[in-house]
C-alpha cells in the first residue's frame, strides 16, 4: 500500500492487456476525467495520505488531472485502476502495479476511501490486480508493503497470498518523512496455487 511509482518506465507495457476480471463487488478500470470529484474528495484525507508513499496531502483537483493522466501512459509493468463498486459505478479508491526502480521489482500500491474501510473490498481489488499482473506481464514476483501501523493493509496482502519478507523504512510524502513498513512478497508460483481466490480465504 505504501509504495507507489512517480518514474518513467520502459517503453513495453499491458495498456493494451483486458482489464483486470471483475470481483463479486467491486470492478478495476481506468480512471477517467469524470471521476474528478470522487477522486479528489476520498484522496484528500491525512490518514490515507500517511499511509502511502507519493501522495500528496492534501490532494488538490490538480493532483487528481495527474493522477488520471498517468494511468493513462503507456509504461512497461504499469497499470492504474480505478476501484469501482459495481453496484454504482463510482470511484471509491485507486489499485496499481509498478516498477519503482528501473529493473526493480514490480510492486503493488491501493487504497480505498476512508467511508469503504472494513469491508474487505481492497481485498477483493487486490486479487484481481495480482491476477492482472501475472497474467499480462512477464514477472516471477511482486512486491506489497505496508506501514507497520496499518493491520489492515497487511490483512489485505496477506489475504492475496503475500508472504512477509522483512521491514524497511521509506519516505512518505503525506506522513511528512520516514516510516517504518512490513515489505511482503508473492511469487508467481505461489499465486499460480492460490488462483481459486476467496476458496478458504
Amino acid at each position: 500500500m505504501v509504495v507507489e511509482s512517480d518514474g518513467l518506465l520502459d517503453e513495453s507495457s499491458s495498456i493494451a492487456a483486458p482489464l483486470p476480471q471483475e470481483a463479486v463487488r467491486v470492478l478495476l478500470d481506468k480512471p477517467r476525467r469524470d471521476d474528478l470529484a470522487d477522486l479528489v474528495y476520498l484522496a484528500d484525507n491525512k490518514t490515507v495520505a500517511a499511509n502511502l508513499a507519493t501522495m500528496p496531502h492534501p490532494f488538490t483537483a490538480k493532483d487528481g488531472r495527474a493522477l488520471i493522466e498517468k494511468a493513462g501512459q503507456d509504461r512497461a509493468c504499469t497499470a492504474v485502476f480505478a476501484i469501482r463498486l459495481k453496484s454504482t459505478g463510482r470511484l471509491i479508491g485507486i489499485a496499481k502495479y509498478a516498477v519503482v526502480e528501473t529493473g526493480g521489482p514490480v510492486h503493488v500500491g491501493y487504497w480505498l476511501g476512508e467511508p469503504f474501510w472494513g469491508r474487505g473490498l481492497a481485498t477483493e481489488a487486490v486479487h484481481s490486480l495480482v491476477d492482472h499482473a501475472f497474467a499480462w506481464n512477464e514477472i516471477d514476483e511482486l512486491q506489497g508493503s505496508c506501514r507497520v501501523t496499518n493491520p489492515a493493509s497487511r490483512r489485505v496482502l496477506v489475504k492475496s497470498g503475500f508472504q512477509y519478507r522483512d521491514q524497511a523504512m521509506i519516505r512518505s510524502l503525506g506522513a511528512g518523512g520516514s516510516v517504518p513498513i512490513e515489505r511482503y512478497t508473492l511469487e508467481r508460483a505461489v499465486w499460480k496455487s492460490l488462483k481459486g481466490w476467496g476458496q478458504g480465504r
